[in-house]
Parts: C-alpha cells; structure tokens; sequence
C-alpha cells in the first residue's frame, strides 16, 4: 500500500514541473506601453482670439470696403412684412409731425434766424428722434435708403409722410395768416431762371450736402443712444447749412431768399403754388424748380452719406460697432 502511494505521488510531481516553464533569468520583463489619448480643450478666450483674428484676416483679404454696401437696417424688412407690426406707423406719424413742425418753423421765423433754427431742430429732433430716426428730409431719407440704413419702402413711406407733414405745415400757417386778417404775406423763394440757374443750384446742393454730412455723422452716436448729442450734431448741421447759404447769396451772388434746403417744403411751398402764361411755361418752370429744389438736394444727400461712411471705414469707427452692437429695426443694440 504505501509503496503505491509513493509512486503516485512521485509521478504527479514530476507530471507538475513537466507542466511548469522554466525561469529565464537573463530575459528581462516585458514592458506594456499604453498609449493615453489626451483631450486639451482649449479656452472660451482663445477661441475668440482666433476667431477675431480669422475675420480680421477674412476681411483684409476682401478689402476695407467689403461690408460698405452690406444693409446696415433689419434684414428682414419688405414690403411683404413692414405692416406686420405697427412700429411703422409710429414711425410715419414722427416723419409726419416733426416735418409739419419744421415747415411752421421755416414759414414762421424764416431761415434768416439761425439761433430760432437751431433750438427748433433740437427740439423737434429729440421729440421724434425713437419714433422714427428723425429725419424729417427727403434728401436725408434718399441718403439713408442708398447706403441701405433702411429699406426701400421704408424710405418711400417716409418721404410720402414728411411731403404730406410739410402741406399740414403750410395749411395752418396760411389758417392763422388768414385768420389775423392781416394782409402778411409769406416770404417767397427767388424765381429759377436760367439765368440765375447754376447760383440757386449751388446753394442749394452745399446746403442740403452739409446737412446730410452732419446727419450721417450724427448716426454713430445714434448707436450710443445718447438723443441730446445725436440731436445737437444735426442742429449744428443745419445752422451751419442756413449760415454758409446766407453768406454766400448775399455776398457772392447777390440773391436772397433762393434756398430752404427740404425738398419736401419746397413741394408745397415753391413748386405747387407755380403759375404761368401758358402750359409750355408751365412746364419749363415747374422743371427747373424740380432740378433746384429737389434732384439736386436729393444727389446731394445721398454723395454727402457715401463721403461719410467712406470716412467712417478708413476710421475704423465701425469695428467698435460690430464688434459690440447689432442692427434691430434701424437702431443699434448692444449684443
């Protein structure tokens, strides 16, 4: 029995180092590389970084002109969706109102008192200047249109208001005139004539440009929301305008009252009011008034708004804008 046992038990031990590997001693240990995948992310400040470089390299490369032409009022805005809030007619009762109180201003204390002209404008200015922008101007309005600050029947319903807004003014000056029963008659505009043709087209044409000049410069610190500056630099503009076409009538071209610089007074005022002999004199006055009075106040304002925001792009003012505030409805918000 117990040789048996023995056997056995010498067999399994020998069956068991048979089954062992045998130990290398000099091989050395097998060394596992784990590769680790590390996700660096990188910060919110360094991607704008870099993003800000982008555009800046994205915009040298297209020119400093290349956002010039892009529509600065709300993209959304047409025909099709202007009607469907009723900002817009607040904004057309502004356009309306402040015109018509421009017009009484013009008729009542003349544009031979820039002091009264300035407070005037200030004033009327400030009282419109969140319904509608305040421009009161059809040239100002065309400039505004053509360099895309709003849209195209945005810009016809204005001028549509500040025409209408300019009868109003008319009509009740003529109602108080009339009422006095004083026999005050309203100053009237120098006749066009051939030959005095280029004098009034001029005056004119640097009047309404200086205005539109101001007024497109006035449109940076419409962005900052401060009204009183906004409407100072316009006022500014317009005594300007009123004094520099005074000086150079009376002194130059010896001529007065030659000039009103809106052409929207001087479709009431000076164009309608217009008689003559015949129809062909009709025509031939009521054509050149047009040209005085209102194509070349009109190409005035919208050169005077190309020059300014020309300026404004070899300034650079307008990255400030970009980078901190965004278009809505014509006016600029901060982002």
């Amino acid at each position: 029995y117990y040789l048996r046992r023995y056997m056995a038990t010498s067999k399994s031990k020998k069956a068991k180092k048979s089954t062992e590997k045998p130990k290398n001693t000099n091989t050395k240990p097998e060394v596992t590389v784990v590769e680790e995948i590390v996700t660096v992310t990188e910060p919110e400040a360094i991607v704008i970084e870099e993003t800000e470089v982008k555009m800046e390299e994205n915009k040298k490369s297209k020119g400093i002109f290349s956002s010039f032409f892009a529509k600065k009022g709300d993209p959304e805005e047409n025909i099709l969706t202007i009607f469907k809030t009723p900002k817009i007619w607040g904004a057309l009762v502004g356009e309306l109102i402040g015109t018509m109180f421009i017009t009484m201003l013009l008729l009542t204390l003349g544009i031979y008192q820039p002091l009264y002209i300035l407070f005037g404008v200030i004033g009327v200015t400030l009282a419109v200047f969140t319904l509608s922008g305040a421009h009161l101007n059809p040239a100002i309005t065309a400039g505004m249109m053509a360099t895309r600050r709003v849209s195209a029947i945005r810009g016809v319903l204005y001028m549509v208001a500040q025409v209408v807004g300019a009868w109003l003014g008319l009509v009740i000056v003529n109602a108080f005139r009339m009422a006095g029963g004083t026999k005050v008659d309203l100053p009237a505009l120098t006749a066009v004539e051939t030959s005095n043709l280029w004098q009034l087209l001029t005056i004119e044409f640097l009047g309404v440009f200086t205005l539109a000049f101001f007024f497109n410069r006035a449109q940076e610190y419409k962005s900052r929301r401060s009204a009183f500056t906004y409407a100072a630099i316009i006022g500014g503009g317009m005594v300007l305008a009123v004094l520099f076409a005074i000086v150079v009538s009376s002194n130059f071209f010896k001529i007065s009252n030659n000039f009103i610089l809106n052409p929207a007074v001087a479709i009431m005022y000076q164009i309608f009011p217009t008689s003559a002999e015949n129809f062909g004199t009709l025509i031939s006055k009521v054509g050149l008034e047009v040209l005085v009075f209102i194509l070349a106040p009109i190409v005035a304002g919208v050169l005077a708004f190309f020059i300014g925001d020309i300026a404004t792009t070899l300034a650079g003012e307008d990255e400030c804008c970009e980078k901190h505030h965004h278009c809505k409805d014509g006016h600029c918000h901060e982002k």
